[in-house]
């Protein structure tokens, strides 16, 4: 029996007898950019299973908040209570009774939208979802319909959990995509980052059954030991990451790349912003 095996263009380099000569798609040593470290923010799981997200720019009253919850330590003993399949994972308080950090704004201003459409490449095609996508200079997908922008709830990006409006969530309660993009969920919910490692911690934990995936009983959680941010961990410990950034001829070839792959593989003529590698690294 023929087994059939893909993978990533990024990775066919790494396979052996696959040509090692660079690309015009590969990232030069210039194109990786520090992020800050109260960007990036640690949560660790029960058996040291750390997931480190980056916080986003464009949201700055619902990222404020995040900070807040994390220095107040407010995660710590808390859940992943909800996995829904195909959908997402969501953590947080599953009772609703935890207070929040004094002095926290229970409900900041909306920020389902962000200030400006400025993409250092575009995407060749729109999508069901707007009439323009594609990646910032510092490595975020967005999407505008000519009038408003936003960035997009694709794969590992992280959002903020919400009752119904004028509410636009506090930050105490965050979800992740773990399956199919949530795009539809775009311009409704607040993103405030994108899980930069550690994604397939959530995204393998068992599914459940229960309506909305939320998980029937407490010992089926999986527990958040900490989270912290990276800048309130000692310097010696704290985790510390590399973006790719977008603003160069090299990344722009790379999602021309993804749009119009190399014969054998059937070109459709584009591809979703959700398609797009947003590589980080370990800083070296």
């Amino acid at each position: 029996m023929s087994r059939f095996v893909l993978l990533p263009l990024a990775l066919l380099a790494c396979v052996p007898g696959a040509a090692q000569t660079p690309q015009p798609s590969d990232a030069v040593e210039a194109d990786w950019r520090t992020i800050p470290d109260d960007e990036l923010l640690v949560m660790t799981l029960g058996d040291d299973r750390r997931v480190v997200i980056r916080l986003a720019a464009y949201t700055p009253s619902h990222v404020a908040n995040v900070r807040a919850l994390a220095r107040a330590r407010w995660w710590d003993g808390l859940s992943v209570y909800r996995v829904q399949e195909n959908w997402v994972a969501q953590w947080g308080d599953q009772t609703e009774k935890k207070p929040l950090p004094t002095g926290l704004t229970d409900r900041p201003a909306a920020e389902f939208e962000i200030a400006a459409f400025t993409p250092a490449v575009r995407m060749a095609r729109p999508d069901p979802y707007s009439t323009a996508s594609g990646i910032t200079a510092d490595g975020w997908p967005v999407a505008t319909n000519g009038r408003e922008a936003w960035l997009t709830h694709c794969y590992g990006m992280v959002g903020v959990a919400r009752d119904a409006l004028p509410s636009t969530g506090s930050g105490a309660e965050l979800f992740t995509p773990i399956g199919q993009s949530a795009r539809r969920l775009d311009r409704n919910y607040t993103v405030v980052g994108r899980i930069i490692e550690g994604m397939r911690h959530l995204s393998a934990l068992p599914r459940s059954e229960a309506p909305m995936g939320v998980y029937a009983t407490r010992g089926e959680d999986a527990a958040i030991v900490s989270v912290r941010l990276a800048s309130d961990i000692p310097a010696g410990e704290r985790p510390r990451f590399q973006y790719r950034a977008a603003d160069n001829s090299r990344f722009e070839a790379a999602v021309r790349l993804r749009e119009n792959p190399r014969p054998p593989t059937v070109s459709l003529g584009g591809a979703s912003v959700c398609d797009v590698a947003l590589p980080v690294r370990p800083a070296p």
